[in-house]
């Protein structure tokens, strides 16, 4: 029969959903009304934060994390590898420098044991990075409790890019309780958890850093008299403290976004049983699956799967058998350094191994809250066939 293409991911929008946006196109708002601010309260609530920012995309979320931890010229950013491009340029845009750490080759997040190798050696050659951005890859926390010690050591400011995690834990706590970093980031891209269209935010439990981001999230601009420079000039006026930017979210995205967190609890868990079901159906096969580390609640961003040489297949002869049958897979991520935006910074083929032998192999398959269960049956038959 004629399959409608599976994609490898997408969103879910019901009619509450619908209904929440309509709401706020027959209000008087469009733009930075009540919502965003209800939407805020509402995430950082479910998180166990206590500041919470929202912009218009984990990008601008990241930009905005590392200038309100002080990423200027003459400092350097540390990330890892394999992550999507916008958790190194976030320090390009500051005008940084930026290093990353190879991955751990059973979780594909930033390794500890990697980043104490680097970071005694920059201690001695007094190149520590001010900022370290550890990626909690496909929804999977990093190691935050040693990886925060470490940062610790030298007075390095940690940023989580959860992107792939909203809805995950770690060792008990949300992922976006900051209680491992000074910040975390989240996306709201319609491939991710939750969906605002477009959309990020940025939770803090610091009342400096959360005043600095509301700031840079509006031109820098404020309006508190409390806060200016000399006298106010009456109820109209406003001051420009710093560089800020247009990172503005809408109240319709954020009435999506407040609709759709009152699902996320659902969203993750079948997400947890999609993945399980691919555990059981992929067993037996030449193939890698994901491994789980037992202090993270991955919310299941992605499903990775590696193919290795032993499979008798290729990453690439894998890949276009599913597409060719309508699985439309993916790869997540090239490693960042490969990219010739960072060649031409002096990154080589051969710099982080474990990152690049993990994507010469990976392949995500179809992970979202709206596969069903025949759909994931036929993409697991399809695999069986073609390694078969």
């Amino acid at each position: 029969m004629n399959r409608k293409p599976i994609p490898y991911a997408r969103q879910s929008i019901s009619e509450a959903d619908i209904q929440a946006v309509v709401e706020v196109l027959r209000s008087d708002w469009l733009t930075q009304g009540p919502v965003i601010e209800r939407f805020e309260r509402a995430v950082a609530g479910h998180c166990g934060a206590t500041y919470a920012v929202a912009v218009n995309s984990g990008t601008s979320a990241l930009h905005i994390a590392c200038l309100a931890a002080g990423l200027g010229p003459g400092d350097t950013l540390w990330t890892t590898p394999n992550t999507f491009v916008a958790s190194a340029n976030c320090g390009l845009y500051c005008g940084a420098s930026i290093d990353f750490v190879d991955i751990d080759p059973g979780t594909y997040n930033l390794s500890p044991d990697e980043l104490e190798r680097k970071l005694d050696h920059a201690a001695k050659d007094g190149t520590l990075p001010k900022v370290l951005i550890p990626v909690h890859f496909s929804g999977q926390s990093c190691t935050m409790d040693r990886i925060t010690e470490l940062a610790g050591r030298y007075g390095i400011a940690v940023i989580e890019d959860a992107c792939h995690a909203t809805g995950g834990s770690y060792q008990g706590s949300r992922i976006g309780s900051c209680a491992f970093s000074a910040m975390t980031v989240f996306s709201f891209h319609p491939v991710k958890i939750i969906t605002t269209g477009e959309g990020g935010m940025v939770l803090t439990n610091r009342k400096d850093l959360y005043e600095k981001l509301i700031r840079l999230r509006s031109h820098g601009i404020i309006r508190d008299p409390a806060h200016m420079e000399g006298e106010s000039h009456g109820p109209w006026y406003y001051q420009q403290q710093d560089l800020g930017f247009n990172y503005r979210i809408t109240d319709m995205q954020a009435a999506l976004g407040m609709s759709q967190m009152k699902r996320i609890d659902e969203f993750v868990r079948r997400r947890s049983v999609l993945a399980r079901q691919y555990d059981e159906g992929l067993r037996g096969l030449p193939l890698t699956l994901p491994s789980r580390h037992p202090d993270a609640g991955s919310a299941h961003h992605l499903y990775v799967v590696r193919v290795p040489a032993v499979s008798g297949r290729t990453r690439a002869e894998l890949f276009t058998g599913l597409r060719e049958a309508g699985i439309l897979a993916n790869v997540h991520y090239i490693p960042v350094h490969l990219q010739p935006l960072y060649q031409r910074r002096g990154f080589h083929a051969g710099d982080f191994p474990h990152a690049e032998q993990y994507y010469r192999e990976a392949i995500s398959l179809p992970m979202y809250f709206g596969l069903t269960d025949d759909e994931q049956a036929y993409v697991i038959g399809t695999l069986r066939k073609l390694l078969s």
